[in-house]
């Protein structure tokens, strides 16, 4: 009491102290986002160009579009899908803007007329498209606010799908193929040469007689910045502290689930009196104790051998009424297997039945307005009339059952193995013979029922299995959480690697993370960690625990690039080191090269002169050297009787002499084959354009704040 007392006599000074501590905390957040004069990073999702793109819309359209993928979706995939939608849209928005493209009246009917064609609302008496009635649908929806909306998005969309469609069109038309380009097409593929060449390979000068340093990778990206600039990046390393059980666990488990087999006798204070409580062993009523006392339910079906689970099949299936096996492991689990009964079952069964529904039954149509009483007298005198002559079952089906699916079979359900109808259905065709009809009702209603035939009498049998959870204690949990703890706070000073090692846990980098990547392998997805790495205050070598479905894991930033830049010489390397290594070897191989003819060349190498004929430029396919673009456009440069001077190719240095020049003759048209360049340039004209646009964009990108 006295202590509250001093709260009371304190509560203005404690007010006072708690709102200095939340204006602090709301001023840090202020500061970081720019000051108070805008919320603009708390409302806008990304700027394009100078245009904002608002994050109220955007997050609606994530939303929508996650739900229609299902409840599997990840939130990742729906935001990437949706930005590339939302980016596309804005950037091919602003050139047409920018051109002063309108859709006039008339092309929006046209439109109508494709995007409406197979609405029957708009359709005349002919079910032809009718533009009077689009007008009259407008018309009367004006009192409509929603529907009015609605029809403005959609003009709206439309509008936006014609100016889109006439500015790409516009672009195709600027790329269409002329003539020249034709002719060039066709001399390309039907001019030919015949040459013989010396080809030294690159594999003649050993790799390791030419290392490349790091700081010739570094200077050739440099060099050739726009093939290797990437989005920004991040780099981390982790360990995982799993929270999984001891051994001590284990075999507590073991001991607990095995007490469960005894019976147990606790003292009832109303009789005083104990009591004695079944345990696994000595009990008969298996759901009721299973459902108290197991992870899992009593499954009180019937079951063959091919039913069991490989693992305990030959252990299980011939144990002896109340017979017990176990305990045995099943991934994170100790279970006993009790034989709670077994008997003689036949493996499947054919039956036939007339269903009668009534108001109320499961499944019944609205045209059934029978009650139940009334739908038990029609079933009963039907079994009358059949059990006096049961050649009449077929043609009662057809007159009075209620089941579609089976009326046109004569009622006939077809082969099933026990437990698949509802129990009472399920216990009259297994209990009774070939032959037998009776009275069956279910949820469904009143079933005459008639068993046709019955296979494959074997052993079932019903299984008790008592399943108890191995989970870590609470001591293991708090050593996993001291762990974890301990490894955060020694890497905040010490190497990261160092202080893993000493702690016995495997350290995993992970390389190349982007800022709305969403997967960490050996994790999953982990937004948080990502986004703490791409935080402005997280640092290189900043430490930080999270928590995870199965623990914890540690991580470190050893790498970040905040904005676009060059990729590493780690990275890099293994495209630029064999680039490199082959300048270098071009250069031995010419320093080394003596003689005037293709004949001495070859001879001071080791190597032969080869011949290759009918070579075009569309194909630079050398018989023997592969794919040599370079000299087969070099030597297409030169006369017959010319020789190339050497030439660095893909595979190794060539010199080629020209043995003759085939020129196609000339075509009256090159038409053709300027069509065949429009048709492979036309559906990639979109797709391209999209992309050179988004090169050249000034884009802020802030996804990551939200998501």
């Amino acid at each position: 009491m006295a202590v509250l007392n001093k709260i009371r006599q304190r509560s203005i000074f404690l007010i006072v102290i708690i709102a200095l501590a939340l204006f602090s905390f709301v001023l840090a957040d202020v500061i970081r986002n720019g000051g108070f004069s805008s919320n603009k990073a708390q409302t806008t999702i990304a700027t394009v160009n100078g245009e904002d793109i608002p994050r109220e819309d955007f997050v609606k359209r994530v939303e929508a579009y996650q739900r229609s993928l299902g409840p599997n979706a990840s939130t990742t995939q729906a935001v990437n899908t949706i930005w590339e939608q939302e980016l596309r849209k804005t950037l091919i928005r602003q050139q047409y803007e920018n051109l002063g493209l309108t859709a006039g009246q008339d092309q929006l009917d046209d439109a109508y007329a494709t995007f409406l064609a197979g609405n029957p609302s708009f359709q005349d008496e002919t079910g032809q498209f009718n533009l009077a009635l689009v007008d009259q649908y407008v018309a009367s929806i004006q009192g409509n606010p929603q529907a009015m909306e609605a029809w403005q998005e959609f003009v709206t969309t439309t509008r936006s799908s014609i100016l889109e469609n006439t500015y790409i069109n516009m672009v195709r038309a600027g790329m269409i193929a002329t003539l020249a380009d034709g002719e060039l097409a066709y001399r390309l593929e039907n001019d030919k040469i015949n040459i013989e060449f010396v080809q030294v390979p690159y594999t003649q000068i050993a790799d390791e007689d030419v290392p490349v340093s790091e700081s010739e990778i570094e200077a050739y990206i440099r060099e050739h910045r726009d093939e290797f600039e990437v989005d920004p990046m991040v780099d981390l390393q982790y360990v995982s502290f799993v929270e999984e059980p001891s051994d001590e666990d284990v075999e507590a488990a073991r001991v607990a689930i095995a007490q469960s087999l005894e019976d147990e006798v606790i003292f009832n204070n109303v009789t005083n009196a104990n009591d004695t409580i079944p345990g696994f062993r000595n009990t008969t009523d298996y759901a009721d104790y299973l459902a108290n006392n197991s992870e899992t339910p009593f499954d009180n079906r019937w079951l063959f051998e091919r039913d069991l689970p490989a693992s305990v099949k030959d252990s299980v299936f011939n144990l002896e009424k109340g017979e017990i096996y176990g305990p045995y492991q099943v991934a994170n689990t100790f279970k006993y297997s009790k034989m709670a009964d077994a008997a003689q079952k036949f493996d499947s069964v054919n039956s036939k039945h007339i269903l009668i529904r009534y108001q109320g039954s499961l499944r019944a149509a609205s045209d059934v307005t029978r009650s139940k009483e009334e739908a038990e007298v029609l079933a009963d005198s039907l079994l009358s009339v059949i059990k006096r002559d049961k050649s009449k079952f077929e043609s009662l089906v057809a007159d009075f059952s209620d089941d579609a699916t089976t009326k046109e079979n004569e009622g006939e359900l077809g082969y099933y193995g026990p437990g698949f109808m509802v129990p009472a259905f399920d216990e009259f065709i297994y209990g009774n013979p070939v032959g037998s009809i009776g009275l069956v009702e279910t949820d469904f209603g009143y079933h005459v029922v008639k068993v046709e035939d019955q296979k494959n009498l074997q052993r079932a049998v019903k299984i008790a299995t008592l399943t108890k959870e191995i989970e870590p204690s609470e001591g293991t949990l708090n050593q996993v959480f001291s762990n974890a703890t301990g490894l955060e706070v020694a890497a905040q000073d010490g190497d990261f690697r160092t202080v893993a090692e000493e702690q016995g846990v495997a350290v995993r980098p992970v390389n190349r993370v982007g800022k709305m990547d969403s997967n960490i392998p050996g994790l999953g997805n982990n937004r948080s960690m990502i986004n703490w790495a791409f935080e402005e205050e997280t640092k290189v070598g900043d430490v930080k625990r999270f928590n995870v479905p199965t623990g914890y894991v540690i991580a470190q930033l050893t790498r970040k690039s905040s904005e676009k830049a060059l990729m590493s010489v780690a990275e890099a390397s293994a495209r630029v080191t064999p680039i490199i290594r082959n300048e270098k070897k071009a250069q031995k191989i010419r320093e080394g090269l003596s003689g005037s003819t293709l004949e001495e060349i070859a001879s001071s190498q080791g190597v032969t002169v080869k011949n290759a004929t009918a070579v075009t430029m569309a194909n630079p396919t050398l018989a023997g050297a592969g794919t040599e673009p370079m000299v087969v456009g070099t030597s297409f440069g030169k006369a017959a009787g010319e020789q190339t001077a050497p030439i660095d190719g893909n595979t190794g240095v060539f010199i080629v002499k020209v043995l003759a020049v085939n020129e196609a003759p000339v075509l009256d048209s090159y038409e053709s084959y300027a069509n065949q360049l429009n048709t492979s340039i036309s559906p990639q004209v979109a797709g391209n354009l999209y992309q050179a646009l988004r090169t050249q964009a000034d884009i802020e990108d802030n996804r990551s704040t939200f998501y």
